[in-house]
C-alpha cells in the first residue's frame, strides 16, 4: 500500500510541552482522504468542526486491508501503529496532542495491551472528561493567559492519564447483537474474491444466519451496513486495479459491472471522479514517486 496524499495545513498556534507538542491546526484536502502512515508519537485529535459519517479507519497490520471502523470527534493514533484513514472531509479545524511515548510511558504503556478493543475504541474515544480536556487546550492555544504553558501542560498530562483509563476499561467482549469474528473473516474473504459481488442471502448463507439477522448484526459491528460495505469493497478493488495500470473497460468486467458506462457512474459517485482521471492522476503520482526514489538511490 502506497499512499502520497498530504493535507495542506496552517497552524495557528502551537505549544511544546515537557511530553510532547500540542497544536491548533486547520487542515484543506483537495480530494477525499484516502491516507496510510505510521506515526512516531501518540496522536490524539479532536475534531472541532463536524465529523464526516463517511470517516473511517483501519489498522491493517492487526485487521488485514479490508477491516474498517467509524472514526469520532475525538481519535487516537498510537505510536507504532499503522493506519488507513479514509474520508470525504474537505475542511476540518483540530486540537491536536502528540504525545512522546517514552515521556508518557509511565501513565500510558505500562500496562496497556493493544488488544482488537483498544484499537477499534482508539478511533471514536466517547470520554467526556478527555474530549473536555482537549476543548480547554484549544481554548488556552488560542486565548493563552498568565501561566498558559503550566495550565496546558497539566491539562494534557490528565488527558493522558484519563485517555489510559478509558482505554483500560476496554473489554475484549463481542459488541452486543454483533457478528462473531469468523463470520466477519468470512465475509471478508467472500468478498475478496473477483466478479460480481454475493447477494445478502449468499452471505447469510455462508454465516448460517438469516439475511434480517446478518444486515442487523453487520451494522452493530462495523458501525454501517452491510451494502454499503460491500460497494466500499467493490470500488477498493476497482481503485486498485486501475491504479495498477488496467484499463477502464476490464476494471468494470472484473468488478462485476455489466457494461463500462455503469461501473463510470458507479465510480462517480463513489469518489467524485471519473474512473479515467482516477486512473492517471494515481499514475502520474506513482511516477512522481518511482523519479523520487531513483534521485535518492
Amino acid at each position: 500500500m502506497k499512499h502520497f496524499q498530504e493535507a495542506a495545513s496552517k497552524v495557528e498556534a502551537e505549544m511544546p510541552l515537557g511530553i510532547g507538542r500540542v497544536q491548533l491546526i486547520q487542515k484543506f484536502w483537495n480530494e477525499p482522504i484516502d491516507v496510510v502512515r505510521t506515526a512516531y508519537t501518540h496522536h490524539l485529535e479532536l475534531a472541532l468542526l463536524p465529523r464526516s459519517d463517511h470517516a473511517i479507519g483501519c489498522f491493517p497490520e492487526h485487521w488485514g486491508p479490508h477491516r474498517f471502523e467509524p472514526i469520532g470527534e475525538v481519535f487516537l493514533m498510537p505510536a507504532r501503529h499503522m493506519v488507513h484513514a479514509k474520508s470525504d472531509c474537505r475542511h476540518q479545524s483540530s486540537v491536536v496532542c502528540n504525545f512522546d511515548p517514552a515521556a508518557v510511558a509511565k501513565w500510558f504503556e505500562g500496562d496497556l495491551e493493544w488488544t482488537d478493543g483498544r484499537l477499534r475504541g482508539s478511533l471514536n474515544i466517547v470520554n467526556a472528561q478527555v474530549r473536555g480536556l482537549l476543548f480547554r487546550i484549544g481554548e488556552e492555544l488560542r486565548n493563552p493567559g498568565f501561566g498558559s504553558e503550566t495550565m496546558t501542560e497539566l491539562m494534557a498530562a490528565q488527558a493522558v492519564v484519563e485517555l489510559s483509563r478509558h482505554l483500560l476499561s476496554i473489554g475484549e467482549r463481542r459488541a452486543i447483537g454483533g457478528l462473531s469474528p469468523r463470520n466477519l473473516k468470512l465475509i471478508d474473504e467472500r468478498l475478496g474474491d473477483a466478479g460480481v459481488p454475493p447477494a445478502l442471502s449468499e452471505l447469510a448463507a455462508l454465516c448460517g444466519l438469516s439475511v434480517r439477522h446478518l444486515t442487523r448484526a453487520f451494522r452493530v459491528s462495523r458501525g454501517r451496513s452491510i451494502g454499503r460495505y460491500i460497494a466500499e469493497r467493490r470500488m477498493d478493488h476497482a481503485k486498485q486495479l486501475l491504479a495498477s495500470g488496467t484499463c477502464v473497460k476490464s476494471v468494470a468486467y472484473a468488478t462485476g459491472f455489466t457494461a463500462p458506462s455503469n461501473f463510470s457512474a458507479a465510480f462517480l459517485r463513489a469518489t467524485g471522479e471519473t474512473p479515467r482521471r482516477y486512473k492517471e492522476r494515481t499514475n502520474r503520482k506513482s511516477d512522481a514517486a518511482a523519479a523520487i526514489q531513483s534521485k535518492i538511490h
